[in-house]
């Protein structure tokens, strides 16, 4: 794969460095007034306590709690490249709650041992890699490691928002009278376009590099995998909810991450 393994120690200790503030930095699909259609999906998975859930770059560990007791999975994996996630993610859980979880620490692309042994694959805004090689490979290794009739259930960050917040932010700025010039330049650095390379769906903060999605991606690489799957549905966020500068337009529809369900 030529240099695409130094993408991981790299991005590892970026990660691990981000983990005690993960939750202060990044958007939180788990916070009031988020609409995400996994919650739906997850529940809708029969006899439960009969399967084995995976949380793909499980990170600090949010989700894994509700793995737990709100949908009750038999067995829960917790899978992430960066030692200290893991780490928070133990001391989220407690002693107790940890010891009803496996963690794995390693790429999520490394399945091997878990092949046809996996219900559930969930990938919570994990599937982020810069490297759409990486991306691909882990999509491959992921539906190897599904049994008959499972699924992965996935979030991912959406380039078409950011696109939609600069409309509607340029709008603004030209409605309060600005030029398009003058108004180009407040948007861009309202919206922080410094941080985004929007031809190819990169975005980067503070050492780390992720991977941006457009809706026609996510069919693209979920088929290219070997997977079905239907056109991504929207996870809703309140203006407020970590997106900077927006809360004035609270008026208009709202921001979005994109939620796929795909089976082999």
């Amino acid at each position: 794969m030529g240099r695409v393994e130094e993408v991981i120690p790299s991005q590892e200790r970026h990660w691990s460095r981000h983990a005690a503030r993960y939750d202060e930095v990044f958007i939180d699909p788990f916070a009031p007034g988020v609409v995400n259609p996994l919650w739906d999906a997850l529940g809708a998975v029969e006899d439960r306590g009969a399967k084995t859930v995976i949380d793909l770059g499980c990170g600090t560990g949010p989700l894994l709690p509700m793995l737990l007791d709100r949908y009750g999975f038999g067995r829960v994996i917790a899978l992430d490249f960066a030692p200290a996630m893991l780490a928070r993610a133990r001391e989220r859980l407690g002693p107790d709650g940890a010891a009803r979880v496996e963690f794995l620490e390693r790429p999520m692309a490394d399945l091997g041992d878990l092949r046809g042994r996996v219900d559930v694959a969930v990938a919570l805004n994990s599937l982020v890699m810069p490297d759409v090689r990486v991306i691909d490979a882990t999509l491959r290794a992921v539906r190897e490691a599904l049994r008959p009739g499972g699924v992965l259930l996935g979030v991912v960050p959406s380039l078409d928002s950011i696109q939609y917040q600069t409309m509607l932010q340029f709008d603004q700025a030209l409605e309060i009278g600005m030029g398009p010039a003058e108004a180009r330049r407040f948007t861009a650095t309202h919206a922080e376009h410094r941080l985004y390379d929007f031809a190819f769906g990169l975005f980067r903060y503070r050492g780390l590099r992720q991977k941006f999605w457009t809706p026609f991606e996510v069919e693209h690489r979920l088929a290219r995998a070997g997977f079905r799957a239907g056109p991504p549905s929207k996870v809703l966020y309140p203006w407020d909810e970590g997106v900077p500068a927006m809360a004035e337009l609270s008026h208009f529809p709202p921001s979005w991450d994109w939620f796929f369900e795909a089976r082999p």
